[in-house]
């Protein structure tokens, strides 16, 4: 039996409470893809909420798992260091003295303002927030609402169909073309980068050579887009955004592909995950699907506990700068530290009922999923938009978007999404 088959197979067969709780490795992706990883994160938040792992997958790293350690640490920068230099956010990303980690994942020098400490992180991070900002949110709006309604008018009734492809990747990408002011007969490029992001050797690209090729292939693509644009008349676009201010301007190759890479990751993931899990979730909770139906007001609601129940990002590591505790546990400086946001978010001594979908859940937005501090999600307002939109279309359609059959869920414990959902849309 190889590595890797071992690995899987740990991941499916085995019964989580006859692992002794020095073995549980939850940075196991095969976890995530067959969806055991809820059991572990059950057993760690009440037997251990902060967990050592001497040897994981990601190497020797502490797992903090529930609600309030994960609020403690996100938002304890200075002790809880995101910076690419000392580990970055990734827990299987390069190590902190560059190189190859200890799955082969090679170094290239990505840097990226969410994988950075203050103040850097902070001037990097403001040149991009104006696309977000109310004002942008609200021209955006029929836009994204006009595509959601074409893409929708464009399915067919009564067959079988992926929504991932049909539905949540096209209606993203198109968003985020719109924000990178990207050639639109090309959008899928942003789809498939996303996509390598978080690749492996068999999981999406064949070797790390690839990995580091296609990237490269999008370093330079911007690097076009952004020579078009550089010093010419400063438009409402990312790129220009990023070309346009003194804090960006002038970015090393590993900061502009890194930053470049995040928007591209950040403005797809989230939105398009969470719109195949609300489908998921609802099919899996009828009662909450009749609840939809009877009343389209419960949709605002919906929106941001469709995000926490599927907690599309999982995980954001950091490395302690000095020794600390946390949860009664000591960490010491250059350890690191796995939040894990979906176990955060099923925590029921903070989330009533966090184990439970529930569309008219009182205080919706309490939830960890854009992360907590000055590394929030920047996007936020614009992924519940688009979920937002895109149910209203939904519903003046289909009496139901029905699962048909098993979705096939990604493989990583940094992203949890879907890359196929068949389903069939029964209408009105």
């Amino acid at each position: 039996m190889s590595v890797k088959e071992s690995i899987k197979d740990r991941a499916s067969k085995i019964d989580v409470s006859q692992i002794p709780l020095d073995e549980i490795d939850v940075s196991n992706p095969y976890l995530f893809q067959n969806d055991t990883i809820g059991e572990y994160f059950k057993r760690l938040r009440k037997e251990d909420p902060v967990h050592y792992c001497a040897n994981g997958h990601s190497g020797a790293y502490w797992s903090v798992t529930k609600f309030n350690d994960i609020v403690r640490v996100d938002t304890d920068h200075k002790t809880f260091s995101s910076d690419s230099a000392n580990g970055g956010i990734a827990l299987d990303g390069p190590g902190r003295r560059g190189g190859e980690n200890r799955r082969g994942v090679p170094d290239m020098g990505l840097s990226m303002f969410i994988a950075m400490d203050p103040p850097k992180h902070d001037e990097q991070r403001k040149v991009v927030t104006p696309i977000v900002a109310p004002a942008n949110l609200e021209s955006l709006a029929p836009i994204i609402r006009e595509r959601a309604a074409g893409i929708l008018d464009a399915l067919p009734i009564g067959q079988e169909i992926d929504w991932v492809d049909r539905v949540s990747v096209e209606l993203t990408t198109m968003t985020l073309a719109t924000l990178f002011d990207f050639p639109w007969e090309e959008r899928r490029k942003l789809t498939r980068w996303s996509d390598v992001v978080t690749s492996s050797p068999g999981n999406g690209v064949d070797s790390w050579e690839q990995w580091q090729q296609e990237l490269t292939e999008c370093a330079m693509y911007f690097k076009g887009l952004w020579d078009q644009r550089v010093g010419g008349e400063q438009k409402n676009d990312l790129i220009s955004m990023l070309a346009g201010s003194p804090a960006t301007s002038n970015m090393p190759f590993g900061e502009f592909l890194g930053n470049i890479l995040l928007l591209i990751v950040g403005g797809n993931d989230t939105t398009r995950n969470s719109i195949s899990g609300g489908v998921l979730a609802l099919n899996e909770n009828p009662a909450e699907y009749a609840k939809l139906m009877n009343n389209p007001g419960l949709i605002p609601g919906m929106v941001p506990e469709i995000i926490r129940w599927q907690s599309p990002v999982v995980c954001m590591a950091r490395t302690a700068m000095q020794d600390a505790e946390v949860g009664g546990k000591k960490i010491r400086e250059g350890e690191r530290v796995a939040m894990w946001y979906l176990s955060g978010n099923r925590d029921s001594e903070v989330i009533e009922r966090a184990d439970e979908f529930l569309i008219d859940r009182k205080n919706p937005r309490h939830h960890l999923a854009f992360g907590f501090g000055i590394h929030r999600c920047v996007g936020n307002r614009l992924a519940e938009l688009q979920l937002q939109i895109i149910w209203e279309e939904i519903i003046k359609r289909y009496r139901k978007v029905e699962v048909v059959g098993q979705p096939v869920r990604t493989l990583s414990a940094l992203i949890r999404g879907f890359t196929k959902m068949p389903v069939i849309l029964h209408p009105l």
